[in-house]
């Protein structure tokens, strides 16, 4: 998954809880119970990313999830109806996420995981369809490496080196 780096510090990032997991570990005295949190940050300008933070209380390991998530952004091209500039299908594991160019006026059409990807991205008009695994942590992480695999068309057009006018035709 290709990853642009971006300083977290000078954005404006907002967070979203995907999910919370209790996790259990048996050992000789007893149960121990710990927290696995699972957040995506976004500015809403092109800006997301997503991390999980694990400790005894859930705030705690929100916190930890909303940092590893500011360690791990992505930049998202978006087209003049704030939609993906092409049709892609995003894979992690078992999980695969398919995104869909939409027309303004569409809106987000996506379920829970890849609707807090999008959104948090800035993206106003997208279709997806989440195939495969249902596993939140992987179709999050399908969606964000669908989404930092977009290019646009001006990107394409220099890598074979035409013009763009040369590409779309």
């Amino acid at each position: 998954m290709k990853r642009t780096i971006v300083d977290a510090s000078q954005l404006e990032l907002t967070e979203k809880v995907v999910a919370i997991k209790r996790v259990t570990k048996v050992v000789k005295g007893g149960r121990n119970f710990r927290f696995s949190a699972l957040v995506v940050v976004g500015d809403g300008n092109g800006h997301v990313g997503a991390g999980i933070g694990k400790a005894a209380e859930i705030p705690e390991a929100i916190r930890k999830g909303k940092e590893d998530a500011a360690k791990r952004l992505i930049t998202v091209p978006t087209d003049e109806n704030n939609s993906i500039p092409h049709d892609f299908l995003g894979k992690f594991g078992s999980a695969h996420v398919l995104l869909k160019k939409a027309s303004a006026g569409t809106g987000v059409i996506a379920g829970g995981p890849v609707r807090a990807v999008v959104e948090l991205a800035g993206i106003k008009n997208i279709r997806t369809k989440s195939l495969g695994s249902n596993n939140k942590q992987n179709v999050v992480m399908a969606t964000l490496a669908g989404l930092s695999a977009l290019k646009v068309p001006e990107e394409v057009a220099k890598n074979r080196g035409k013009s763009v006018d040369e590409l779309i035709g």
